[in-house]
């Protein structure tokens, strides 16, 4: 049945050429009709005397090497081209979405963000299913790249590029592609979803040709940049750009290690998984996703830095094969609004969602509310700075925490954790509440914020306080901040709401011109932590 697809590719590939071919045949046709020739005109070109007709000869090649030349031919041998098979099932695989709520010392759920990053990108996987049908009854095929980082066989690539697969090929540069010869057979060594990396090894008697790679925290916004790979099952196909941004990320990229540089070096699918090559001839980055609305490269590529790539490739080829990342056991929202910034008192820095019982933050005595402002001396400006310094330390390390509560600076000493043993007491503790409740509310609320708000219902999860908002006035002030109905408001400008006593004095207290701070909790979550919503009272 491969053979026959193989045969029908190869089939369609011919009648495009054919008809390429027809349409030549039409335009000359065409062209010779439009200038009167005739046929007896083009008999009598034999008696034309063409003596002094000097022939053509193919000069002696000349050497245009360019650094891309260069670049090409030093690695493109180090570069493969990958493919899989996943075979038939019985059952459909299918996915959940993650809980709503950021996971410990990060902005996001313990899914990692990987439902919206595939839906905001087209991850490539190359070759379609081949032969429609019913997808758990039909083999499927995928291609993509990767490039070999030791002479014993080892070889980096995508997750996504393996993800599925029963059977993997590797096929390097010197092996024949003909069609006939599927390539090498590949072990998984260790992947990496949080990164989209996969480790891969071939066996070999002799050693194989490597990159080398750089240091991605060098590269420059307008370097030249080289792409390698197999795009559509062109192996070997060399594309040039440059860089359009560093440490990208969007609405859509959701995982909180990936950060990307951007290129405008042609990808496409089959891409996947192959080397961003610098000037210098160093593997800088992997190609791993597109921007498109089409399917296809629209300019903007998105390649993994090859610092997270050797920290990632150094822990999957350990003992454990597998990444063992720090966390203090904390959340935070990835952004807040300048507003609450402001009533917090505090512009760098990572504001406590919640801290989870019985881990790292909470035996150093931190709490929600609290403000991450340094570890070990050095300033935390975001949520990411925060990321990148805990995950790269290894459980049972010590640090010490800068953070202000209530105005006030003060130091902790925080043994890191493990974050994957964070982030399953996480989504176990995730629990569920009851946020019915009687009508109720208040007309200076409904005046100033544009709420009603009611008090918590009997059966409300155990410690949770603070005011259930019924109904939302649709262009108020909380409809402009993003307040959203069914919600418990737990603060107001750092001041806690037990009840509505509370709440109604709080507000009484606002006017026009203040910025006010929401500290909410989702009822059905009350364990994922607090989110920040705020804005300038009008």
């Amino acid at each position: 049945m491969k053979s026959f697809f193989r045969r029908l590719r190869y089939n369609r590939l011919a009648s495009t050429f054919t008809i390429l071919a027809t349409l030549s045949v039409g335009i000359l046709i065409g062209s010779v009709v439009a200038h009167g020739v005739h046929g007896q005109e083009a008999k009598s070109t034999s008696k034309i005397d063409t003596s002094d007709a000097i022939p053509l000869k193919v000069p002696a090649p000349k050497d245009l090497s360019t650094d891309f030349t260069r670049i090409a031919k030093e690695v493109a041998p180090a570069v493969v081209n990958i493919s899989t098979v996943e075979l038939p099932k019985q059952q459909t695989r299918s996915s959940n979405a993650g809980p709503y709520g950021q996971g410990p010392d990060n902005g996001q759920g313990p899914d990692n963000g990987q439902g919206n990053f595939q839906d905001f990108f087209r991850h490539f996987f190359g070759m379609p299913q081949f032969g429609g049908g019913d997808s758990t009854t039909q083999e499927r095929e995928s291609l993509g790249s990767g490039y070999i980082v030791d002479p014993h066989g080892y070889i980096i690539t995508n997750y996504h590029v393996i993800a599925k697969a029963d059977k993997i090929w590797v096929r390097l540069s010197t092996d024949p592609n003909n069609g006939f010869m599927q390539g090498r057979r590949a072990t998984v060594i260790g992947f990496d979803k949080a990164t989209d990396i996969a480790v891969l090894k071939i066996k070999t008697d002799k050693p194989l040709p490597t990159v080398q790679l750089g240091n991605s925290a060098g590269a420059q916004v307008g370097d030249w940049v080289i792409a390698i790979g197999s795009p559509y099952t062109l192996s070997q196909t060399v594309t040039a750009g440059i860089i359009s941004a560093k440490n990208r990320t969007s609405p859509g990229i959701s995982g909180e290690f990936q950060h990307f540089i951007q290129t405008d070096a042609a990808i496409n699918p089959g891409n996947s998984g192959g080397p961003l090559v610098n000037m210098a001839g160093q593997v800088i980055g992997m190609n791993t996703a597109i921007y498109t609305e089409s399917g296809s490269f629209a300019g903007i590529g998105f390649a993994m830095p090859s610092n997270t790539i050797i920290k990632v490739y150094n822990d999957l080829i350990g003992p454990e094969h597998k990444v063992v990342r720090g966390s203090i056991g904390v959340t935070f929202q990835q952004t807040l609004p300048s507003a609450v910034a402001h009533v917090y008192g505090f512009t760098n820095g990572v504001l406590i969602s919640s801290v989870q019982p019985g881990f790292a933050a909470d035996k150093a005595g931190l709490k929600a509310g609290d403000i991450i402002t340094s570890v070990d001396g050095q300033p935390i400006k975001d949520g990411n700075d925060l990321i990148s310094n805990i995950s790269a330390r290894k459980p049972g390390a010590t640090v010490q925490l800068g953070y202000i509560r209530n105005g006030k600076h003060a130091t902790t000493t925080v043994t890191i954790g493990d974050r994957d043993k964070m982030l399953a007491a996480l989504t176990k503790s995730q629990g569920s509440g009851n946020s019915s409740g009687e009508n109720g509310g208040m007309e200076n609320a409904q005046a100033k914020l544009g709420i009603s708000v009611t008090d918590l219902p009997q059966g409300a999860p155990a410690g949770l306080h603070g005011v259930l908002i019924q109904h939302v006035k649709p262009g108020s002030f909380a409809d402009e901040v993003g307040l959203p109905e069914g919600w418990v408001i737990t603060a107001i400008n750092r001041h806690p709401v037990n009840n509505v006593n509370d709440f109604r004095a709080i507000v009484a207290g606002l006017k026009s011109g203040d910025d006010v701070a929401f500290q909410l909790v989702d009822p059905q979550q009350p364990t994922a932590g607090s989110m920040y919503k705020g804005g300038t009272l009008p």
